[in-house]
């Protein structure tokens, strides 16, 4: 087989989660087959570290495609122009986005739906883009793969798709997350926390992260308790910092909330190791990837009872209703005062993350490939 991929989203030292999926997927698809061709499609410079094998050859498409503008132009002219010319036997797109009309069969993976329940957490010509044409790629898809049953059965209700269409993918962890030993926890609480014992909240400050309720919880927490404990946040901005900073400002946290910014995988392992508790409180995940690496840290979960989290967190987490503040606080006043219930979900969270590895997502990944070449 010739299989095409969009590879857009495989950026240097900047892998999130989309990102992610592709490269540890595609890492391991493209090894293991070593009888088929891939051609990766780039919207700039890449990185030899992404091309994983002699199989592969890499192809930059203009323009880089970062804006609602610029994804009509690659998707729909760009790449529309090559599978043309190509007619491979599958495109694969990761992140979701086809080229509709494209005289192939198309696989693209949608990890969830966040713009159809919450259209004002995107941009407003992003969110407008995504409802106009996500139903489009759905219909057009020969087969589509999504990352939790959840996710299924959002795209089963919002676009009228058949279930035996839809492959369910789950992501992997990544194998630089592990259980540190109290002197790099040390290492961590020094240089972000003056010494201090954390929460940490992990992932990109997007309004759906619902990092302004965790705040005002933290706050709520802070005076019940009388605890000197800190709230780290780990990622990069995305937009709706002058909320968040706010929501700091009113409750008088300045000097107890952390920002890290965007970390490295190593520091973001550390940082994540080193937390007394992963508070992760989301109102919409379709999957939820800083569940399990906080398992295979051995860090006890607070995280929502809503959407996909659930699923992904089995008996390894405390559940909370994310827009009730009360709620969250108490959760982390239990988690805060309580070693043994922290060491329940320790492990609960050994036996959970066995469900999850990136051999078995490339392998479920690759089914849903030779399936959807055939159709």
């Amino acid at each position: 087989m010739q299989i095409v991929v969009n590879t857009r989203l495989l950026l240097k030292n900047k892998l999130e989660g989309i990102g992610w999926f592709t490269y540890q997927t595609l890492k391991r698809i493209t090894v293991n087959n070593p009888q088929h061709h891939f051609v990766f499609l780039f919207d700039r410079n890449y990185d030899e570290e992404f091309i994983f094998a002699d199989n592969i050859t890499p192809i930059i498409l203009s323009p880089q495609a970062r804006h609602p503008v610029l994804y009509y132009i690659w998707f729909q002219h760009s790449v529309k122009n090559l599978l043309n010319r190509m007619q491979p036997d599958l495109f694969l797109s990761p992140d979701g986005f086809l080229s509709l009309g494209a005289k192939c069969n198309q696989l693209p993976v949608i990890h969830d739906l966040n713009f159809v329940e919450h259209p004002r957490d995107l941009k407003w010509l992003t969110g407008k883009y995504y409802n106009h044409y996500f139903p489009k790629f759905a219909a057009q898809a020969a087969r589509i793969a999504t990352v939790s049953e959840y996710s299924k059965q959002q795209i089963i209700k919002n676009y009228s798709i058949h279930p035996s269409k839809i492959d369910v993918v789950y992501n992997g962890i990544n194998a630089f997350f592990k259980p540190l030993n109290e002197s790099d926890k040390m290492i961590a609480k020094n240089k972000f926390t003056s010494g201090k014992n954390y929460f940490v909240s992990v992932g990109s400050l997007h309004p759906r992260k619902n990092i302004i309720n965790l705040i005002h919880a933290f706050a709520a927490f802070k005076i019940d308790s009388g605890s000197d404990i800190k709230l780290v946040l780990a990622g990069p901005h995305f937009w709706g910092l002058s909320e968040i900073n706010k929501a700091i400002e009113t409750n008088n946290l300045k000097s107890e909330v952390v920002f890290t910014g965007r970390l490295s995988d190593e520091e973001l392992a550390l940082v994540l190791g080193s937390a007394l508790v992963l508070t992760f409180i989301p109102y919409y995940e379709g999957f939820g990837i800083p569940l399990i690496e906080a398992m295979q840290a051995n860090v006890p979960i607070i995280t929502s009872n809503v959407t996909s989290l659930p699923e992904v967190a089995g008996e390894a987490a405390l559940f909370v209703n994310p827009f009730d503040i009360n709620e969250i606080k108490k959760a982390m006043l239990q988690l805060y005062n309580d070693e043994s219930l922290r060491n329940t979900l320790i492990a609960k969270g050994e036996q959970q993350k066995a469900n999850f590895s990136w051999d078995k997502s490339a392998a479920l990944l690759w089914a849903s490939i030779e399936k959807a070449a055939k159709v």
